[in-house]
């Protein structure tokens, strides 16, 4: 989620921002909760809405049409696969609940970078493509995902051990995320990916470390469906073999 570890807002426009936040989490919340096809409509709405907004990064960046086709393509695998595994996962109680993890871990690495990045500042990540983001606000982000993991697998999936490899790993892909945004950005000369939040900018704009999160735990997923799936029609295949020979 772009802009957090950035500048404060102007105080002109903490309400419109403060107001778009918690519309913003009442209606995701609610659809979550709700799961099933609210939730997958939802979804896919705001993956047509990020890919939307991809294209027009695209656009004003890349003019050369093969390179822009490959750009759209990639776009539509990235935000396909996040939004897929979103989607999947809001169709039963258990989904829902690691769905639901997902979202507060990316929040609170946001909050936490943007805390860490105001009150120790420091060096910078990668100064050319977002100026405020420091190594201080990355950090912060990683313990309170950490720090989230621990408490919520505690009392839920009691896997302590995994929150202090996994809270820093989701941040680093968050982060990632985030940066990415701000590079396709830079190229394409724009502050915001669009203009649908008032205070917030685009829908790409407020879920880009989320799809990077997302994207990962998809590709994952599909890996290991993909070699289960190999590995049943080689066993399948097998057995035919051998009722066959005997």
């Amino acid at each position: 989620m772009a802009h957090m570890s950035e500048a404060p807002a102007k105080k002109s426009d903490l309400g419109v921002r403060v107001t778009s936040a918690v519309v913003m989490i009442a209606v995701a919340g609610t659809a979550l909760w709700l799961g099933g096809w609210l939730w997958a409509v939802l979804v896919a709405l705001v993956a047509l809405g990020v890919l939307w907004e991809w294209a027009s990064l695209v656009r004003a960046f890349e003019a050369r049409m093969p390179f822009r086709l490959l750009w759209l393509a990639g776009g539509l695998i990235y935000v396909g696969i996040a939004a897929t595994l979103l989607a999947v996962l809001g169709s039963n109680f258990m989904g829902m609940l690691i769905a639901g993890l997902i979202v507060a871990l990316v929040i609170g690495v946001d909050i936490g970078a943007y805390f860490a990045g105001r009150a120790i500042g420091g060096p910078k990540i990668a100064p050319t493509i977002s100026p405020s983001k420091t190594w201080a606000g990355l950090l912060g982000g990683m313990l309170v995902a950490t720090l989230l993991l621990w408490i919520l697998t505690q009392y839920v999936y009691n896997l302590k051990p995994l929150s202090i490899a996994l809270g820093p790993i989701v941040a680093i892909v968050a982060q990632t995320g985030d940066f990415f945004e701000s590079w396709m950005k830079r190229r394409a000369g724009v502050k915001d990916s669009g203009k649908l939040i008032p205070g917030h900018g685009g829908l790409f704009d407020r879920v880009d470390g989320l799809l990077a999160v997302c994207f990962v735990l998809g590709a994952i997923a599909a890996l290991f469906l993909a070699r289960g799936l190999l590995d049943g029609s080689l066993q399948s295949r097998t057995a035919t073999v051998e009722i066959r020979q005997s």
